[in-house]
């Protein structure tokens, strides 16, 4: 599922389910008021959070994503907020090299599901 907050967020819209390519009609989506509330209620039900921030020691492939895990992706330029990083359990990055020194949050939230996706087809192959 996606989750975003209702506050800086565009939602789903035309332009937003044409770009998902069907996604959008697959995927949860849900906007929520309180996201540091919800992150805490994820952690509750035992959802490792795991937020990514250019300033984390750990790369995302370094990351254990075979469980259950909420990958919090923070808003290009400013990152997450304060307050959202402190509800993650760990912060990770996405190495860059070169002259890039990161990715836009669409690029990167496709690249953390499948991470996620490599490292559980690689501990039980099916």
């Amino acid at each position: 599922a996606v989750i975003a907050p209702k506050d800086h967020a565009c939602g789903i819209n035309a332009t937003v389910a044409k770009v998902a390519s069907g996604a959008a009609e697959t995927v949860p989506y849900f906007m929520v008021t309180n996201l540091a509330r919800t992150l805490g209620e994820l952690k509750e039900r035992n959802i490792w959070v795991i937020g990514t921030s250019d300033a984390a020691t750990k790369t995302l492939y370094q990351a254990d994503l075979t469980g259950p895990v909420a990958l919090v992706l923070g808003a290009e330029g400013a990152g997450m907020r304060q307050l959202t990083a402190r509800h993650c359990d760990e912060p990770v990055r996405l190495p860059m090299r070169g002259a890039v020194e990161s990715l836009n949050v669409s690029v990167a939230s496709g690249i953390c599901p499948y991470e996620a996706l490599r490292q559980r087809m690689k501990k039980s192959p099916s």
